[in-house]
């Protein structure tokens, strides 16, 4: 998933929830303990072995973070939206990671809507599934169970949108 950090974005993927929540931001490991609380007011958590005190206050559909004097805004992006702001991207489900097809949800020629499930996918034994970004008719699938891919090889199609060509 991608995570919105004051004006920077950063890749955020989950590796373990237990026995500690361990966390890859941009592609370094970070382990944090007791991150359980998701109500608003000041809190205390272990990141990577040393306590940190913060203040979280919701707002919308962000978060603000008061850490170490700071002010960060911390906004998750849905990749739903994101993929529908792009230009391919509406038409392309795009494999976010190297890996191998593990089931085939919809064919050619089905029709899905919105976050519908597409593929089922594992990486480094951790199973996603790639869902599609808009209403509309696959056009192909391009991969099967048991193929691999690479990252950001495009793995389904939907039929372009009329007047979209």
């Amino acid at each position: 998933m991608k995570m919105k950090l004051g004006d920077d974005l950063h890749e955020v993927k989950i590796i373990a929830r237990r026995p500690h929540l361990v966390v890859s931001i941009d592609g370094r490991h970070h382990t944090i303990d007791d991150p359980g609380r998701e109500c608003d007011g000041p809190g205390t958590l272990v990141l990577d072995g040393a306590a940190v005190s913060f203040a979280r206050v919701s707002s919308g559909g962000s978060v603000l973070l008061h850490l170490d004097g700071r002010a960060i805004a911390v906004e998750v992006i849905d990749p739903l939206d994101e993929a529908e702001g792009s230009g391919h991207g509406r038409d392309e489900i795009l494999a976010p990671m190297p890996g191998a097809v593990v089931q085939v949800h919809k064919a050619a020629g089905a029709a899905v809507t919105r976050g519908e499930a597409v593929l089922t996918i594992e990486s480094m034994k951790l199973q996603t599934t790639l869902v599609a970004p808009r209403a509309g008719t696959l056009l192909a699938v391009l991969k099967g169970a048991g193929d691999t891919f690479e990252k950001d090889e495009v793995v389904a199609r939907l039929a372009p949108v009329e007047g979209d060509q």
